[in-house]
């Protein structure tokens, strides 16, 4: 059995003494009911070995000031029960959205620094806090990590209407954030997102926590269980 470290919250503490995987892999072997985890070392190659172990690394304002700096955070890695995943034969192209998508041309890793940004413009950082996005963008320009940091850039008429940021870890592709400036942009953007991934070879796509704007698009809801199989079996 993993040598878990617990909370008196009964929340699972992790540390870059760990590792990541066999720590993944125990949450379903130790009967882990919680969605999260905790930690507190904001080290890249520790984050980066989380989100290659599939976590969705996120952060939180502690509440509790430090005398030496302003305001103290902590990471939750996520590995929820239930996972919304897209896999590519499933996607389902409303008509209404159909006739839209030749209007808009999807790019790869394009734009980077310019859509994280808006990404926390628009939606301000509750879990997006300042030393997490710092540290993503230490591992998205640091070589040799094990997951890589991009995005996808929506264009129309040359115009960047919608774009997300997500981790890409062997061929699996976990989004993080988005955001969209004109209407049904940010579905076009989910739509070609996903044709290029199928395209290219991933596996499948994770996205996140179950919304029911994921399974519009034809994402499946399945265990932690099942997606810690079918992830680390695309890690190659």
């Amino acid at each position: 059995m993993y040598p878990f470290r617990y909370l008196p919250s009964g929340h699972i503490f992790l540390n870059p003494f760990d590792n990541c995987k066999k720590a993944a892999e125990a949450l379903e072997d130790t009967g882990y009911k919680e969605d999260f985890c905790l930690a507190m070392d904001f080290d890249p190659w520790f984050i980066a070995e989380l989100m290659a172990a599939g976590f969705l690394v996120m952060s939180c304002e502690t509440g509790e000031p430090d005398a030496a700096i302003d305001k103290k955070f902590i990471l939750d890695p996520r590995h929820h029960l239930i996972r919304s995943c897209l896999f590519f034969p499933e996607l389902h192209i409303k008509k209404s959205i159909a006739h839209l998508l030749p209007l808009y041309e999807i790019c790869f890793n394009r734009d980077f620094d310019f859509i994280f940004d808006r990404c926390i413009t628009a939606h301000g950082e509750d879990w997006l806090t300042p030393p997490l996005v710092s540290i993503i963008r230490v591992i998205r320009n640091s070589p040799g990590m094990p997951v890589k940091p991009v995005s996808f850039a929506l264009y129309r008429e040359g115009k960047l209407v919608a774009g997300e940021i997500g981790i890409v870890s062997g061929k699996v592709y976990t989004s993080y954030t988005g955001y969209y400036d004109e209407d049904n942009a940010g579905t076009i953007q989910m739509i070609k997102s996903s044709q290029y991934l199928e395209k290219n070879g991933y596996a499948f796509w994770d996205l996140g926590m179950p919304l029911d704007y994921k399974l519009t698009l034809g994402a499946r809801d399945i265990s932690r269980g099942e997606f810690l199989e079918l992830f680390f079996k695309a890690q190659g």
